[in-house]
């Protein structure tokens, strides 16, 4: 085992004025009090808050600055995301990750903003895969991200073993978010380090999920510093035998033997998802979905399908229009 010591900061975060002082002076508790730290991890948009209206163009001074706390510490340091302006006028959630010696090895840019809430949120395209020498492969999401499984499947697959994830969770969906980084950790056999904030930056809660689904800390709705130590070995040993010993789950998709046609715009597999209504936050009084129809008879232009049809050993798994 080498070890390799990860920091999550979870911290009050104001919507009103500028964060950044009080992370740099976390980290420099931080540092005073576990000096062993290597690596630490703020939740989302920590630096400024929730509100697009800070936006800014990258590189900026705020981010000298992580650089120079990175620098005089010796650590690598992801200061949660910012929202970035491009040239365009276009605004992205942002993340950057920030080595010992200070330069920003890799950037990230939030691949599902928390529609219809964050409307106006451009969505990043591209992943976030970054190597620590002597160490291992790491891989950076950022909060709704990890509602969807291909985004993880997409960094495992490229050899990631720790998923850093920083959110920013202040609703009462943060119970299933917590089950879904557990269950990630299981399924991906990787470390999961969901950090998030509190005050305007969230309920706190932020936890460190083991590969075999094994919570490592929990912290509760007050400030939290919680450095814990990562075992790469253990992320390869299971990734081989199993968790506990049981399922290789890589491998065996690696090894499968079905294609999965939703993944083709093209193929049709997915058209029930277009009888779905807009993507859009409810009125009050919504009666968004009560008289849908059901997925039976969606895309049957108004005629029953029996559901007969199509279960047991009949079902071929085609679609209906």
């Amino acid at each position: 085992m080498k070890p390799f010591a990860i920091a999550g900061v979870q911290m009050h975060v104001s919507a009103l004025h500028s964060n950044v002082e009080d992370m740099r002076h976390r980290i420099e508790i931080l540092m005073a009090r576990f000096p062993w730290t290597q690596m630490v991890l703020f939740s989302e948009l920590a630096p400024f808050g929730p509100l697009d209206r800070y936006a800014q163009p990258f590189p900026n001074d705020t981010i000298a600055q992580f650089q120079e706390d990175a620098r005089r510490f010796g650590i690598w340091l992801i200061p949660g995301s910012m929202f970035e302006k491009r040239a365009d006028g276009s605004i992205y959630n942002t993340s950057v990750v920030i080595n010992p010696e200070g330069e920003i090895v890799s950037k990230y840019s939030k691949m599902f903003p928390f529609k219809p809430y964050e409307a106006g949120i451009s969505s990043g395209t591209d992943f976030c895969v970054f190597d620590v020498p002597d160490v291992g492969r790491f891989g950076l999401s950022i909060c709704y991200d990890i509602w969807f499984p291909e985004t993880t499947r997409q960094l495992t697959s490229q050899g990631v073993e720790v998923l850093l994830h920083p959110v920013l969770t202040g609703t009462t969906d943060r119970e299933a978010e917590i089950s879904i980084a557990k269950a990630t950790a299981a399924q991906f056999q990787c470390y999961v380090i969901d950090v998030n904030g509190l005050g305007a930056g969230g309920v706190g809660r932020s936890l460190v999920v083991d590969p075999a689904a094994t919570v490592l800390h929990q912290s509760a709705g007050q400030e939290d510093m919680f450095p814990i130590e990562v075992d790469l070995d253990m992320v390869r040993r299971q990734r081989e035998t199993g968790l506990k010993g049981l399922g290789q789950v890589l491998k065996s998709f690696r090894d499968r033997a079905a294609d999965f046609s939703v993944y083709d715009r093209t193929s049709g597999t997915d058209a029930y998802l277009s009888t779905l209504g807009p993507l859009e936050t409810p009125g009050q009084g919504s009666r968004a979905g009560v008289d849908m129809a059901d997925p039976r008879t969606a895309l049957s232009d108004g005629n029953q399908v029996q559901f007969s049809q199509w279960s047991g050993a009949n079902f071929k798994g085609t679609g209906t229009g």
